[in-house]
């Protein structure tokens, strides 16, 4: 079966091309997850709740061949593929944070059939960081709804941190920190949304107690010291 014919707007407008690329449905939600580092197809599928495997499938063939996404076979004993991003599809993080900010009014409380995962509030945390002057370091949060890690400091071309090079390495990732975080951060998903809709600022919602930080290094002084 031959490839699907690229979708196009027809369009001599940079941002009409941009969507040729990104403008399916789905298609930003998957570099969403694979933000946080390579992933099994199986992975994708479990954090994407409500796409058909089909259109999974699809979407991820034709990010790979619009240059966004690179496909690689594991060495043993994993011998699986997995999906990630080029330097290209890490680009598009400032465009998914400003979609992140932009949306953030239109939360309001959760509806009985939304599905949540923890790390989807990894954007506006990574915003709410830099905002508060927070610096570069890896960071752990822990939320009801489960634990995951982000990398302070991570914007346009993904600098990932101290000692990480510019566009590579995950922006963020499920469960605790890899190593020992330079900051810890315990909240609610209450607050993490208001965070997002700067309804309040962390240094702010550290002083009122809606956000507990603990840890030594950098990231975590700079938030309590504000």
């Amino acid at each position: 079966m031959s490839p699907r014919a690229r979708r196009s707007y027809d369009q001599y407008c940079s941002a009409a091309r941009a969507l040729d690329a990104v403008g399916d449905r789905w298609t930003l939600l998957i570099v969403r997850e694979l933000l946080a580092g390579p992933r099994r197809y199986t992975d994708l599928h479990a954090d994407l709740p409500g796409v058909s495997t089909d259109v999974l499938a699809s979407r991820l063939k034709d990010m790979e061949r619009d240059g966004l996404t690179t496909r690689r076979r594991l060495p043993p004993p994993g011998a699986a593929y997995v999906y990630e991003l080029t330097a290209r599809g890490r680009g598009l993080l400032p465009v998914l944070e400003a979609l992140a900010a932009w949306g953030a009014g239109e939360l309001g409380e959760r509806r009985p059939t939304d599905a949540v995962r923890a790390h989807w509030f990894a954007l506006p945390l990574l915003r709410a960081l830099r905002e508060a002057g927070a610096g570069e370091g890896l960071v752990e949060v822990r939320l009801e709804e489960g634990d995951f890690h982000l990398y302070a400091g991570a914007a346009g071309d993904v600098g990932d941190g101290p000692g990480r090079s510019p566009g590579e390495g995950p922006v963020y990732g499920d469960g605790p920190a890899p190593g020992e975080p330079d900051a810890r951060l315990v909240l609610d998903a209450v607050t993490c949304a208001a965070l997002g809709r700067g309804e309040t600022g962390l240094r702010d919602a550290v002083r009122d107690g809606s956000v507990e930080v603990t840890g030594d290094g950098t990231a975590a002084k700079a938030l309590r010291e504000g």
